[in-house]
């Protein structure tokens, strides 16, 4: 586009130097013409004769005058210049944001993903800017992404694989048997490297936006009904009431039944391991719920157990994060399941929301789109 302005600028600037030019050198051959031929004996001839004199005259000094040529000359120099310098002007504008973003790639190249090009428009140039800002941004987060998950595999597994070594260290001992009890605290281990495996590649995928998703409509209500059934049995062992509320049936979303049950057992499993004994858990269920401007079915998860600090909540979903010492990975879990959920919900077009009070309890709530609205 300001390839196109200045041209045009250009064209203008050419054409109104032109016509001034033009229009003051005829200005001044008609008024040489008044002072010198316009007497008597032209004013007393024909029209058709006045035209031919004023005709003859102008055109013999149009081509013996000597200033017509030096104006020419001078006129010809002006748009030489004129177009040198709009040159000079227009090849730096267009060059100034091309330097600037190959000196930032050329930063990039060198390993520096922290390089940010000012935007100064919202032409091509702003756009390109814009969208080499952008693409920093997401290889710093993908870098910063690799960093955590390499450390988190590497803490997460150190634990397990530290109590296999352990343990087989010790049955290879000269007349050592090996008790059952041995190798079913191996076989728990191996388990538990098997979870943080499969749900490290879930996990992944989610993050890549490739996970598959089979998207069908679902009766929440009822699949709610069932998963708290399933749960049951767990939370009335530690002491717990567990129900669930629905206000309305069937409450139909569009979703894939084996992610969607995955995301409730783990609110429902979080909310259950960290509930002391005598608490409650509810379910509740809404449908038609509008939320800026769009319309939701919404799933809430609310427990009296221990709560979460307020400065705890931007991270919950991160994964591997814990909250506190109570938390801690010795509770049970692998720290990848309010992750992994967040991220299935995402994949379905929603979003979770948390409320906590410490030492009051924790609400979940789970926004997908309604299959009604």
């Amino acid at each position: 586009m300001k390839t196109f302005a200045g041209m045009g600028l250009l064209v203008l600037i050419v054409s109104i130097t032109f016509s001034l030019t033009t229009q003051s050198y005829t200005s001044s051959l008609i008024d040489e013409f008044q002072r010198e031929h316009l007497d008597a004996r032209y004013l007393s001839a024909a029209p058709e004769e006045q035209f031919e004199i004023f005709k003859s005259y102008f055109l013999d000094h149009t081509r013996a005058n000597a200033l017509l040529s030096v104006t020419h000359g001078v006129r010809l120099s002006f748009f030489v210049a004129i177009g040198l310098i709009y040159s000079f002007w227009i090849s730096g504008v267009l060059t100034l944001p091309l330097k600037k973003l190959i000196t930032a790639i050329e930063r990039v190249s060198h390993g520096d993903l922290n390089v940010k090009v000012p935007v100064n428009s919202k032409d091509e140039y702003g756009q390109v800017a814009q969208t080499f800002n952008d693409m920093t941004l997401r290889l710093r987060e993908a870098e910063d992404a690799r960093r955590r998950l390499v450390a988190d595999v590497a803490h997460e597994l150190r634990t397990p694989l530290s109590i296999m070594q352990l343990k087989l260290e010790n049955a290879q001992q000269p007349g050592q048997n090996v008790p059952p009890e041995m190798l079913l605290r191996l076989h728990d281990e191996v388990i538990r490297l098997g979870l943080i495996v499969e749900d490290l590649h879930v996990l992944s995928l989610a993050e890549a936006g490739r996970l598959t998703l089979d998207c069908q409509p679902l009766d929440l209500s009822a699949r709610l009904e069932q998963i708290v059934e399933d749960v049951k049995m767990e939370a009335e062992e530690n002491g717990l009431e567990i129900r669930c509320h629905s206000n309305a049936r069937p409450v139909t979303v569009m979703a894939d039944a084996r992610r969607i049950t995955q995301v409730f057992i783990n609110l429902l499993t979080n909310a259950i391991r960290y509930t002391p004994e005598g608490g409650k858990i509810s379910v509740e269920i809404e449908d038609q719920v509008v939320d800026r401007g769009s319309i939701y079915a919404t799933v809430s998860v609310t427990d009296t157990g221990i709560g979460i600090p307020a400065v705890e909540l931007a991270h919950l979903f991160d994964r591997f994060y814990r909250v506190e010492k109570a938390r801690s990975r010795h509770t049970g879990g692998t720290g990848l399941g309010l992750s992994i959920a967040h991220h299935f919900v995402k994949a379905h077009g929603g979003f979770i929301r948390v409320a906590s009070e410490p030492d009051r309890g924790t609400t979940f709530t789970v926004y997908l789109p309604s299959g009604n609205g």
